[in-house]
């Protein structure tokens, strides 16, 4: 399934003109990926477009060439299709369609749950995406330049909570060095993503957390984030990132649950493990998945039925 990193590189190298995706629902990893290799490639003078179906959470407006992500892509001619950060074809939303039909494809991914969609594949199990395309572009002979090591060590320092979750390897840490080392401000990305919050979130969060729901003798936790709280904080759900991971913290706690009211009887569920419960054999049970540690799935029914099915699940698993 995977193809060989000279393989991938070659097709970087060739292309001259390229579209990059990100999943819908971005997160740093989708984000910093990227970004990184849209700079890089627009540095050697390439034609490049980074597209998503969904607008960029404001958070992320520190980071250079934001503001050229887009909902839409231009009526021209592609040589090459990149997707990134995107476990499932279905994940790139409105533009699965046209990859799905592209003959010159890559996919370069950390999700164990990535069939290989592409025609070209990397997919390596770690803790990020940003740490796959660091290596990626080094190989490819693309410059580091401090735009590109930002945005790579964002994704890195979310995706790896920090680098405190357990799929952290020394190759990891070694990554975020060189990234260091190429001018990645990780002050400034620690304020912008764990410090910094508007007064919505802060409100959200006390709502939100004030309710949780725990099953199973305390070992599984639900977090509930309704339409209603968020129209009444003024919030979306751009705001609700790291509210899954709190619950962990407790004593106990072996998987978290955060559900999010998608529409009325639909919750898009987000799942996070100590590492006793696969969550990815949870999620693929409702046809979704992700890590071992964290993984994601969209249930449909009411609010009971959704916590009851989860709870079976996760009971199955422990």
């Amino acid at each position: 399934m995977n193809s060989k990193l000279t393989e991938i590189t070659a097709k970087l190298n060739s292309a001259k003109c390229v579209a990059v995706f990100c999943h819908i629902h971005p997160d740093g990893d989708a984000i910093g990926s990227g970004l990184a290799l849209y700079h890089a490639l627009k540095n050697k003078g390439k034609t490049v477009h980074f597209a998503c179906e969904d607008s960029v959470p404001e958070k992320f407006s520190f980071l250079a060439g934001v503001s050229e992500i887009k909902t839409e892509l231009p009526d021209i001619e592609y040589d090459l299709l990149v997707s990134l950060d995107c476990a499932d074809i279905t994940r790139l939303g409105a533009f699965a369609k046209r990859y799905s039909k592209f003959k010159e494809t890559v996919n370069i991914d950390h999700h164990i749950s990535n069939n290989g969609y592409a025609k070209y594949n990397y997919i390596v199990e770690c803790p990020a995406t940003c740490e796959l395309l660091t290596d990626v572009l080094t190989e490819a002979g693309f410059e580091i330049t401090e735009d590109i090591a930002n945005a790579l060590m964002l994704g890195l320092v979310t995706d790896s909570g920090n680098f405190v979750h357990m799929d952290v390897t020394p190759k990891t840490f070694q990554t975020a060095a060189y990234l260091r080392g190429k001018g990645a401000d990780c002050n400034k990305i620690y304020y912008e993503m764990f410090s910094r919050q508007p007064k919505q979130r802060a409100l959200l969060y006390g709502r939100v957390m004030g309710k949780i729901k725990f099953a199973l003798e305390d070992k599984l936790t639900f977090i509930i984030i309704s339409a209603k709280d968020m129209e009444e904080t003024g919030s979306d759900k751009s705001l609700t990132e790291g509210f899954v991971d709190f619950p962990l913290t407790i004593d106990g706690v072996e998987v978290s649950a955060a559900l999010m009211e998608a529409k009325k009887d639909r919750y898009k569920v987000s799942l996070r493990s100590k590492g006793k419960v696969n969550v990815n054999a949870v999620a693929t049970s409702f046809g979704g998945g992700g890590h071992i540690l964290a993984s994601g799935c969209m249930i449909c029914g009411s609010l009971e039925d959704v916590i009851d099915k989860l709870t079976y699940a996760v009971y199955q698993n422990l």
